[in-house]
């Protein structure tokens, strides 16, 4: 999946100096840094749309689930998560299907950029409530675009593949 939208929003909630941070981890530029984040992101949003299309009914409905409790989280914002995957911890089902995917992302990176591993997944640790964070914002943007009578995510036709590209594919704001 390569969606430079998701990539995008999710390099601006990390701002500045959260990338200066990544740079020195990984001994880059700020440029470096952005790549490693927008494959990082990229690996992630990658990662749960491999999960959809290999889903059996029972990790689709976790995925959906997960996708509709991050719509309606009782914190939202990238503050209210800390730092660390420790940070994660109020992140609900999405932060644990995203912690589980880190080591593997981290690895996929890491090979990507001949970074090494343990440096890609120290900034995986300070881009994942990020990403979170971005992931919980359209899920939200998605299950209530607006209306005060909108379908919950996934109550609508089409499949956990159709919700999630909803959700990562970068459809119009």
């Amino acid at each position: 999946m390569n969606d430079d939208s998701f990539q995008q929003e999710v390099l601006s909630e990390l701002g500045d100096e959260r990338l200066t941070e990544i740079a020195g981890l990984l001994g880059t530029d700020a440029a470096g840094a952005q790549s490693v984040v927008a494959s990082t992101a990229d690996a992630f949003a990658g990662g749960l749309a491999e999960k959809a299309e290999n889903a059996t009914p029972e990790e689709a409905e976790e995925v959906r689930t997960a996708l509709a409790e991050a719509a309606d989280p009782p914190l939202q914002g990238v503050a209210t998560l800390g730092g660390g995957l420790g940070g994660l911890v109020g992140g609900g089902m999405m932060a644990g299907m995203l912690g589980k995917m880190a080591k593997p992302v981290a690895n996929a990176v890491a090979k990507k950029t001949g970074l090494p591993a343990a440096s890609v997944t120290r900034a995986i640790e300070i881009a994942l409530p990020v990403v979170l964070a971005v992931l919980t914002k359209r899920a939200t943007e998605k299950r209530n675009p607006g209306a005060a009578g909108a379908a919950p995510a996934g109550s609508a036709g089409g499949g956990l593949g159709d919700l999630l590209g909803q959700v990562l594919g970068g459809g119009k704001k």
